[in-house]
């Protein structure tokens, strides 16, 4: 299935990349912790059922985690009615669409495929944005659906999660023992801590890399579909305001799923912390939309495009 967004070559031959990369490194990490843990079968029969249930079901986890439901036309009529059009514009399959009550204004798109994708807003972010930043906004969201990097972030992100949970598991559970551990015990958990850790870290970067660049794509992609760079920009700006003024302890259950925002948990613009971001900086956004919007000839250029 192709749809009328622009095609990303750039987008295609990194997400490429980094699932080449993340695949070397998913082998050699469950090569380690089968020599590690002396179990082929655990180690393989584990890995295997969470990564399933992560591609299978990411869709419906994301919604629950973030408090989503899905709304039918007759709740959210206009919603609806911006991405049926949307889609037949970019002719694609319509998302089943979602709703979550969060005052934060953010939206988000994930599931494995075109076919089985949902794109859910939060309340407070269709109480922000005017009709035209609100279409921009779901077509950037559709355009990660489109390109599939929706896809391929979930599956990117398995490695680093399921790194992450061994680390915590290990110093938080008595699986190797607690204080009665022997000698050679003490090894394999210091071994196994340390083999997480790094392939935590690898995939970290990795992903985090990607995840800039996707948001750069989405937002290309979503300034070309509408012809309205100008409305994206204004979102952009007017919902990353909104959420510099959240109290930092207020976000830190959203921030988990920054990767999947349209615009980051984050209190602040970072700084030195940018290369380790989910996002580009606000500035970079702003100043790609702006030559878009002088390429396509906008009559009226955004509040802070350059």
């Amino acid at each position: 299935m192709r749809s009328r967004f622009r095609s990303d070559r750039r987008l295609t031959v990194r997400m490429t990349v980094t699932m080449f990369l993340l695949g070397l490194l998913y082998v050699a990490f469950i090569a380690a912790l089968i020599v590690l843990l002396k179990s082929w079968i655990m180690v393989v029969v584990i890995m295997g059922a969470l990564f399933v249930a992560q591609f299978w079901f990411s869709d419906r986890i994301a919604t629950f985690a973030m408090h989503g439901r899905v709304v039918e036309r007759e709740e959210y009529p206009e919603l609806h009615a911006v991405v049926d059009r949307l889609c037949a514009i970019a002719d694609m399959p319509k998302p089943v669409v979602a709703v979550s009550n969060m005052d934060m204004p953010n939206a988000f798109a994930t599931g494995r495929n075109p076919d089985h994708a949902v794109i859910c807003v939060t309340t407070g972010l269709l109480r922000r944005l005017e009709p035209a930043e609100l279409e921009g906004v779901l077509a950037h969201e559709l355009s990660h659906v489109a390109h599939k990097d929706v896809a391929v972030i979930t599956i990117a992100s398995f490695l680093g999660v399921i790194a992450g949970l061994i680390v915590r598991f290990a110093f938080y559970s008595s699986l190797f023992g607690g204080g009665r551990r022997d000698q050679n015990t003490a090894a394999v958990f210091a071994a196994v801590i340390g083999v997480s850790v790094a392939v935590y870290a690898i995939s970290f970067l990795l992903i985090r890399a990607l995840s800039r660049y996707r948001e750069l794509a989405a937002d290309r992609a979503a300034a070309h579909l509408t012809g309205r760079p100008s409305a994206l920009a204004s979102a952009l700006t007017k919902v990353s305001g909104e959420i510099a003024r959240i109290p930092t302890k207020d976000l830190r259950t959203a921030q988990a799923f920054n990767a999947f925002y349209f615009t980051p948990a984050a209190g602040k613009e970072p700084g030195i912390e940018r290369y380790f971001s989910t996002h580009p900086t606000l500035q970079q956004r702003l100043d790609q939309l702006g030559r878009i919007s002088t390429e396509l000839g906008e009559a009226e250029e955004p509040d802070g495009v350059s």
